[in-house]
Parts: C-alpha cells; sequence; structure tokens
C-alpha cells in the first residue's frame, strides 16, 4: 500500500476529493494532509475523514530534518500539491524523485510561475481573451510550474465568461480527473502498489 501525503494551504475541496477516491483502495491511501497555514479548512475536511493532520508553518518548511522526519513518521511514499502555496524545497523534490505531482489550474506552460495561482490565474486567462483553458497536472521539480507534465484537459472559455465562471469550469475537471491521474501515476510508480 502506498502512502501519500497532501499538501495543502487553503479550503481543501481537492485534498476532500482525493482521499475520498482512495477510500478503500488497494493501491494508495492517503495518510497525511500537511498544511502551510493552521486556519486552512483542509485540516477540518481531513479531520472529518479520519486522515492524520499537520501544520507546517512556511518559517518551517525548509527545515530538513524536521520535515524529511516528519514524512517518514508517516511512511509517506508519495506527494501530491493540492492548492498548496509555497515552492517545494530541492532536498524534497531529491528524496521524492518523480514522486511529487501538483495541479496547475491552467494549461502550462500558459500562465504558470511566480504569483499565477487561483484566482490570479483565471484572471489573466480572462483579460487575455484565450477561448480555452484548463488543468495542468504536472511532476514538482525545482522551477515553479516547471516540472515534465503529466496530463492535461481543457475547457472552453465563453465570451461573457467572468473569473468566477472559469474556476468553476476548471474545478469540475479538478475534481473528475486528478484523483485518476494520481492513481495512475502511483500505479506505475509502484508497481500496482507494491511499495
Amino acid at each position: 500500500m502506498v502512502n501519500i501525503a497532501i499538501f495543502v494551504s487553503g479550503n481543501g475541496t481537492n485534498c476532500e476529493n482525493i482521499i475520498r477516491h482512495f477510500a478503500g483502495s488497494g493501491v494508495a491511501r492517503v495518510a497525511l494532509v500537511l498544511s502551510s497555514r493552521a486556519d486552512a479548512f483542509a485540516l477540518v475536511r481531513a479531520g472529518r475523514l479520519g486522515v492524520p493532520t499537520v501544520v507546517v508553518p512556511k518559517a518551517d518548511f525548509n527545515d530538513e530534518p524536521k520535515l524529511t522526519g516528519l514524512l517518514s513518521a508517516h511512511a509517506i511514499d508519495f506527494i501530491v500539491l493540492a492548492g498548496f502555496l509555497l515552492m517545494v524545497p530541492p532536498f524534497l523534490t531529491s528524496r521524492y524523485p518523480r514522486r511529487i505531482v501538483n495541479i496547475h489550474p491552467a494549461l502550462l506552460p500558459k500562465y504558470g510561475g511566480k504569483g499565477m495561482y487561483g484566482h490570479h490565474v483565471h484572471e489573466a486567462v480572462r483579460a487575455s481573451g484565450d477561448s480555452e483553458t484548463g488543468i495542468t497536472v504536472h511532476y514538482v521539480s525545482n522551477v515553479c510550474d516547471g516540472g515534465e507534465i503529466i496530463f492535461q484537459a481543457a475547457t472552453p472559455v465563453l465570451p461573457n465568461d467572468t473569473p468566477d465562471d472559469i474556476a468553476a469550469s476548471v474545478h469540475r475537471l479538478e475534481q473528475r480527473y486528478f484523483p485518476e491521474v494520481i492513481e495512475r501515476v502511483v500505479s506505475e510508480q509502484f508497481g500496482g502498489g507494491e511499495g
């Protein structure tokens, strides 16, 4: 059984969806939810579903012994970023090569990089006049939003769509595809769940 940690910073709808997806799975389970913010509602969602939670504030996130010790204590094999707003430190990307994935609310390489998260992305898409946007699931590297792309799905942007409308369309894609893509990657990496 592969143990997944989900890193979060916010509301946690994707986090909850992933936990529910893997409940009763023979492939993997969510063993830990780690938040960079103590007020992240994702912690409440995870707690309600019986998943252990921990807060690692930004000031401690680059503390290698603390972070790696915490992940080892929960026997974490794979990390999912779901609305996590900090850069992953190089010691973590080297410890978990091709075992950290992120979801980005746009079709990378468009609208990626520093400052491009959440509503900032949807506002940029609206301002650009693009006729489509979507989601990108990618491996995490030491370049912000720069890792190898695993999966993309697109959705139309209609002429009268507001950034909120665009966000809702993108969120539907996230809910539909993200857990499935994680399961496929984990199965490929770990041979169907054998750690």
